[in-house]
């Protein structure tokens, strides 16, 4: 069994185009021994988005933790130490702010984290 920590647009897809993500992912997430997670930061990311109109959705962002539970995901917050630490992780070419925080959380916990983004893999413990 894994562990994976999906990033938005990795969620997003997985809810409303399902067709981009790849044949590995889609392996994943419908794998019942694997354990996937959607993190607090997500659902922050998507209501900012959405009020700032760069997100459109054909539901509000709460509803979309419904549809979370029902697809089967596991639900993730980020601690304060996480929180407090996150000026640990490097930079390096990746600024969004929370890409970064997913990732840092992903390697807080030992999960594999799922995103089309290639940037992460400079990020290590």
């Amino acid at each position: 069994m894994n562990e994976y920590l999906l990033d938005t647009h990795s969620f997003l897809w997985a809810i409303f185009e399902p067709e981009k993500l790849g044949e590995k992912t889609m392996a994943i997430l419908k794998n019942p021994h694997n354990t996937i997670y959607v993190s607090s930061i997500t659902f922050w990311e998507i209501s900012l988005k959405y009020a700032s109109g760069k997100l459109e959705l054909t539901c509000t962002p709460e509803k979309l933790i419904q549809t979370a539970y029902k697809m089967g995901l596991k639900t993730i917050a980020l601690s304060i130490e996480e929180a407090a630490l996150f000026y640990q992780l490097p930079k390096l070419l990746h600024k969004d702010p929370f890409d970064r925080m997913l990732i840092w959380q992903a390697i807080s916990h030992h999960l594999i984290f799922i995103s089309k983004d290639n940037q992460f893999e400079n990020y290590q413990e």
